[in-house]
């Protein structure tokens, strides 16, 4: 019995390697790309270089599309986890009106296919005279996220004892006060959680950006219209460098998003 589990656990871990190998593998090929010539197909070992890198840094349409993207990303976030903290207020404050409503308001658009709600934003966009812009790309997103930062904000509300906001009412604090020494704290993890997550679904979305931008690209915008024409090697660098910015992100998200019972283990 203990040889057949150990051949079975051979087995498991063999079939996850090349899980791992064949989901991401691919994404070690743009990487290599950054940092390695490629001429008439083959890959020049001998003669690393950081030329991709460099070129990139002179690619104004991509800087220039990633900066809109990051302004983006920050204020959908910080609209998201905003709203995600007075929703779930009003969630956790006990049977008030419309609560049940407001959950099936909030999670609908998370829910639904992504071009449906890019389709919905532009209809109404165009039936109220707003004119496409970076703004109506952050209604967007913020729209689609407030799910995410809701959910997660919510979840760690409840976990909050009743007993240390009574304390803090017994001890003569208002409800500003309670909110920002007692309530806020204790959902610094989860905000912290939330924002990352949020702006991370906020960076890669291109369908509803792609039906309510105007003339200020995002980067995944940039990147689609560039498939026509195919990349330049300067976009392996960008690659490499949104990886290790996305790997990044997880490890936090992760950090904050994990309960800390289950970090001992």
């Amino acid at each position: 019995m203990m040889q057949l589990s150990r051949l079975a656990s051979f087995g498991l871990s063999a079939l996850t390697a090349l899980v791992f190998v064949l989901l991401y593998g691919p994404l070690l090929v743009p990487i290599a790309s950054s940092f390695f010539e490629i001429a008439r197909g083959d890959v020049q070992w001998t003669s690393p270089s950081l030329s991709a890198y460099v070129a990139l840094t002179r690619n104004q349409g991509i800087i220039t599309a990633f900066l809109n993207t990051l302004i983006v990303g920050f204020t959908a976030t910080f609209l998201a986890v905003l709203l995600g903290i007075l929703f779930a207020i009003h969630y956790r404050n006990g049977a008030t009106f419309g609560r049940d409503l407001m959950q099936f308001v909030i999670f609908l658009p998370f829910l639904m296919p992504p071009i449906m709600i890019g389709l919905s934003l532009l209809i109404f966009f165009r039936e109220t005279d707003v004119p496409r812009s970076l703004l109506t790309v952050i209604i967007g997103h913020t729209v689609f996220v407030l799910a995410l930062a809701y959910r997660t904000i919510v979840v760690r509300l409840q976990s909050l004892s009743v007993s240390y906001i009574e304390a803090s009412y017994d001890l003569g604090a208002s409800s500003w006060q309670t909110f920002f020494y007692v309530v806020l704290p204790n959902l610094k993890s989860a905000l912290i959680g939330a924002a990352i997550l949020c702006f991370a679904l906020s960076f890669d979305e291109t369908m509803i950006s792609l039906l309510v931008t105007g003339t200020d690209n995002t980067l995944p915008i940039r990147l689609w219209a560039m498939m026509r024409l195919g990349f330049t090697p300067d976009i392996n660098a960008l690659v490499a460098l949104i990886l290790a910015f996305t790997t990044l992100m997880c490890v936090l998200a992760v950090r904050y998003l994990l309960p800390k019972d289950a970090e001992g283990t």
